[in-house]
Parts: structure tokens; sequence; C-alpha cells
């Protein structure tokens, strides 16, 4: 009921934001990009095509809003912004005489009517995996919630190959057309990895439906760079070390062998992970049996554990590392671990120092669901924290700590 309420109570601030501001959406064509996994490559992707291609385009994602050329941070664990802040966003861009805007839109935003008034002209969804089921309660719900969507565009671009497809393509009156028929085209590409084919191939999809051409497409694709955070490797010497948002059993299952595979592991996979407090708590043995499949050593901590017991989210995860026959071990007794073996670090900074202080020539430490964040929330107090920083620090004094 109280959720209820306050979709009422968005709804009434987005009509009011889409009057103050004009519906400035009317002037732009809008682009609206959802899912669970790959919502942020995706949405930065389409933008590149398009600004490569002689196309004015702003845009918002997670990592940062980037309208009229102007960059701009929206908040702290914020994907979509409040309906004012949005509108806002969108007017500075039809102002600017911008053409297109990108929109990550999350489901959230979706069922709590943050974007309504917006006139989408394409919807895009990558996929829907086991995420959010703390909000939606069921997939079937989190599924109808991403559809919300496709019915406010006038095309959406979905994927055959999702378990999501069942349900979007029989929605009536939906134009619709499926972007994984397009994979084949970009196998070849330099930086479409299996990881992020995908998410390639709906770009792909939406810039041609979009009226550009195919070969202009394919040339943007070659020059595009991932978003910070995104399989990004921040050092690279003796050892790598990678950081990726990467916060779901879905994620998990498609990055880690990605990794592997791509840079020829020799030595171990060493991955420091944890899971956002309440939030799905349903995932989190799925999250550990999907890491357990592929990672030699694993170091549980913190993820904005807010509320909740660090502790006990680590147990939560490590539930599903225990059925790939993990075992437990204090975190000094990793480095000379011969693998399957994880220990609890609840201090991120020192969980991700721990894991570089072990780590030998050969092995790939991953570090996921921080990334490109800047803090930590922990009770109901926001931290100043950084991934990249904190790697930063550990590779500096790495052998200072031996």
């Amino acid at each position: 009921m109280f959720q209820k309420v306050k979709n009422i109570y968005h709804l009434f601030q987005a009509a009011i934001a889409n009057i103050w501001y004009g519906f400035p959406s009317r002037r732009l064509k809008v682009i609206g990009v959802t899912g669970t996994d790959g919502k942020t490559t995706t949405t930065h992707l389409i933008a590149h095509i398009l600004k490569e291609n002689g196309k004015k385009v702003s845009f918002i994602s997670s990592v940062y809003a980037s309208i009229a050329n102007k960059e701009y941070d929206i908040g702290f664990h914020v994907t979509t912004p409040s309906s004012f802040a949005i509108q806002k966003y969108i007017k500075r861009a039809a102002d600017a005489g911008d053409e297109y805007f990108v929109l990550e839109t999350t489901s959230h935003a979706l069922d709590q009517n943050r974007v309504w008034g917006i006139h989408y002209i394409i919807g895009v969804v990558t996929n829907v995996t086991h995420e959010h089921l703390d909000y939606h309660g069921t997939y079937e719900n989190y599924v109808r919630t991403k559809a919300r969507l496709l019915r406010a565009s006038a095309l959406g671009i979905i994927n055959s190959k999702d378990k999501s497809f069942d349900y979007f393509s029989t929605m009536a009156g939906l134009k619709y057309k499926t972007y994984d028929d397009n994979l084949k085209k970009l196998n070849n590409i330099e930086g479409a990895t299996e990881f992020n084919l995908y998410n390639f191939a709906a770009a792909y999809t939406v810039c041609l439906a979009l009226g550009l051409r195919s070969e202009k497409i394919l040339g943007a694709i070659l020059s595009f760079k991932l978003p910070k955070g995104r399989l990004e490797i921040v050092y690279d010497k003796e050892f790598k070390v990678i950081i990726d948002f990467a916060h779901t059993p879905n994620a998990f299952s498609k990055l880690l062998p990605e990794i592997k595979e791509t840079y020829q592991l020799k030595g171990r996979l060493i991955h420091v992970f944890g899971a956002a407090a309440l939030r799905d708590v349903s995932k989190r043995p799925l999250m550990g049996q999907a890491a357990g499949r592929y990672d030699d050593i694993v170091v549980l901590t913190e993820e904005d554990y807010r509320t909740e017991d660090p502790l006990k989210i680590c147990d939560d995860l490590a539930v599903g590392l225990a059925k790939e026959g993990f075992s437990k071990v204090n975190y000094d007794e990793l480095a000379n671990t011969k693998g399957k073996e994880y220990a609890v670090i609840v201090n991120r900074e020192k969980a991700v120092r721990e894991a570089i202080k072990f780590a030998r020539k050969g092995d790939i430490v991953v570090l996921t669901g921080k990334s490109h964040e800047k803090s930590l929330c922990r009770g109901k107090t926001e931290y100043p924290y950084s991934e990249h920083e904190a790697v930063k620090k550990a590779t500096k004094n790495k052998y200072l700590y031996i």
C-alpha cells in the first residue's frame, strides 16, 4: 500500500516536471535502455555510434550524464534520476539543439512513474535476469515492469534468446525487432567479446532502426571504449587487476569465464565481491555459486551493507560457494592456498589490499560490484570510497605489506 501511494506521488511529480519544462522529450528522439545487465554499456555505445556519425546526442547513464557535451555527476547509487532532474536534462539537450537522447531506464524508475511523459521512439530491453525481486516480488512482476518501457515506445528492441521474450513477443500491439539476429555481424569486431557481444548487438540494431547504414555503425563501434568500471583493466604488470560492475548471478556467469579466456589466465582468478543490503536476498547464494564455478580464490566483503549485518550477507554468499566446493579460511591463509577457498574481510579497502597483497605473477584479481561508484553505505551514512583509488593504493604499497 505504501509503495502504491509513493508511486502516485512520483506520478504527480513527473506530471508537474513535464509541464514545468514544457514536455521537452517531444523535441527529441529518445531511446530508452533497460534490462538487468548491460544497460550502461548499451547506453554509452548507442550515444557513441550516433556521435561518430555526426549526430547531436545527450545521454544519462549510471556512470554520469552527458548533456550537450557537458558531463554531470548524477549522485550516489543512482541510475535514473528524479523526474525533475530528468526533465531538466532533457530540456537542456533540446535547447542545445540535440537530436537524440539516450536514457538508461531502471525498473524502479518505470514502476515509480519517474519517466512518465517521456516520448520514447525506441525502447531496448537487454535482458531480464535474477535481480530486484525484493522490490518486484516475482520474476513475472519484474518482466511486466520492464515491459512498461516497451509500451511507451514506438518500437521495441528485444532479445529472442532471453527468458523474457515469451512475454514481450505476445504483448498486444507491440512493434518490435530482435537484436540477437545481428550477433554474427559483430563477431569480428575488436572489443566485442562474448561478455558484451549482446550489448553491442542491441546498440547496432537500435542504430540500424534509426536509419544509419551498417558499415557506418560497425565503423563507429571500432572506436568505442567501455565506460569506466566496465571490464576495466586498472593494473597490468606481473598480474592484472580488473574492475567491473557485475552484481548479479547472470553477470558473474558471463564475466568470469570471459576474463579467463580473453586474458588466457595462467595463474589464479582471485575475486573480491559482496552484495548490496536491503536488496534481493535470494540472489546471494546464486551469486556465490556462479562465482564458485570459475574463481580460484574469493574474498567476500562489503558492498553497501546499510542496516544489515555485513557478516550475514557474506554468509549468504558463502552458501553458494560451498555448493561449488569452497571452504572458509582466515584471510592470512589465502597467500598459500591452491584454490577453492574463501575468506571474509568486511572492510572493502582492506579486502582489496589483501587480495592484491597475495597476488602472484599470472594471477588476475577481479573486483566486482562497486565499479564507478564513489561511496560505500554503512548504516545510513555514505562514506567516500573509490575502487580505483583502493587499487592504486594497494598496488603502490604491495611490497610494503609483505
